[in-house]
């Protein structure tokens, strides 16, 4: 059962990786890599201080707080766990692997840029204004970045599944803990003060 799902996730890998062009490769080499984002990032925090207003220093600390539990659970905690090979170091298919600027580390699961990007869009969800197509475009930026890491041949689907929902579940997390329970607390306490 187990080398069935893992043979039929090498196909996929295999199937998805093998839509390459010249261009494609330039185009998804800058698409991946982290520092041709920083003009995105920099609009996201003007639109906290300026678009949202409310408590600015608050929602960022949330963004970045959801952005590095996310970073550090997949990097810190999942990779060295499980020790699941890249697609371009697993021995199995390194040779059919199309690989865009390197392989990076030997390990894959969970991938790092899938949790981020994913962790970054819920939390924008969460506190975007109601009528900001924001969140929706930050959704499909996330979308974009983790198939780019197929693309590039670093990562098995999975691995940006899994990414993905450990990026959503972890800023739901501190989402409730920061503005549920902290300001329920808060509320809590004054009432007692006074």
């Amino acid at each position: 059962m187990i080398d069935t799902i893992k043979y039929a996730e090498y196909e996929w890998f295999l199937w998805l990786n093998s839509f390459h062009s010249p261009t494609l490769d330039v185009i998804m080499y800058w698409v991946t890599h982290r520092f041709t984002w920083i003009p995105l990032y920099l609009y996201l925090i003007y639109y906290i201080f300026v678009v949202i207003k409310k408590k600015p220093w608050h929602n960022l600390v949330f963004v970045l707080v959801s952005v590095g539990l996310a970073d550090r659970i997949t990097s810190g905690l999942m990779k060295p766990y499980f020790q699941r090979f890249r697609p371009c170091h697993d021995p199995a298919i390194e040779n059919l692997v199309h690989v865009v600027g390197g392989c990076g580390g030997q390990y894959g699961f969970a991938s790092s840029h899938a949790a981020n990007s994913f962790a970054l869009a819920m939390a924008f969800a969460l506190i975007a204004n109601k009528d900001s197509n924001l969140k929706y475009f930050l959704f499909l930026w996330a979308i974009l970045v983790s198939y780019s890491r197929i693309y590039v041949g670093v990562h098995y689907p999975t691995d940006l599944l899994t990414g993905a929902v450990v990026g959503i579940l972890i800023t739901l997390l501190v989402y409730f803990i920061t503005f549920k329970y902290i300001n329920f607390t808060n509320l809590k306490m004054r009432s007692i003060s006074q």
